[in-house]
């Protein structure tokens, strides 16, 4: 395999592109070089096949799709309260929606899963250890609600960021005077998230 990785990188977020747009069916490696506006036959050289790239895929999306550091620390100076799990999860719909090829790419990974078994075992092992990661932060950073509060949290902004980012108009008036999707996440997490501070771990 090549080992430049730079253009490993960028044939991988090619990858991505490709699969927001053209689903999982529509991604091949003639189709990643093209999007990658490399020679043809470039991709074959750097991925043993299409599950490698797909793996490949699934890492660079935790990494274009995590956090900004900075504003995670600027946000954890403030105090554990409901309103700071509402600025965690603007947060996360604001990374949702600026990189939204991303977050596309991510629910075709979900859709091929559900017809490969050996992508399904590793994309499970992969979502399920970002849902462990969140209840774990949660848990560490002292925010009110325990782990049933994170897993409902983890469902309502799922279907929020679904729709958003695929069938916007269905959301668009469902509640009257409420922003989407800014009003929505509020609502979201007066739900679900009790009021007051949390407790250190």
């Amino acid at each position: 395999m090549a080992g430049n990785p730079e253009r490993r990188a960028a044939l991988v977020d090619a990858g991505v592109e490709v699969l927001a747009r053209e689903g999982a069916r529509g991604l091949t490696f003639r189709a990643v070089d093209s999007a990658a506006a490399v020679p043809v036959g470039t991709a074959s050289n750097y991925f043993t096949g299409r599950d490698d790239l797909l793996r490949q895929i699934d890492a660079r999306l935790h990494v274009r799709l995590a956090p900004d550091p900075e504003v995670l620390g600027a946000l954890l100076a403030r105090p554990r309260d409901r309103s700071l799990v509402t600025a965690f999860m603007h947060d996360l719909t604001a990374r949702a929606t600026r990189d939204r090829s991303g977050y596309l790419a991510l629910l075709e990974m979900r859709l091929e899963a559900t017809r490969r078994p050996e992508l399904r075992a590793s994309f499970t092992t992969s979502v399920r250890g970002d849902l462990d990661q969140g209840l774990f932060f949660h848990r560490e950073a002292g925010l009110p609600g325990g782990d049933e509060t994170v897993v409902v949290l983890y469902l309502a902004m799922l279907g929020l960021i679904l729709e958003h980012l695929t069938l916007p108009d269905v959301l668009d008036g469902v509640l009257p005077g409420v922003g989407v999707p800014e009003g929505l996440v509020e609502r979201i997490v007066a739900t679900v998230v009790p009021d007051g501070a949390g407790e250190p771990a």
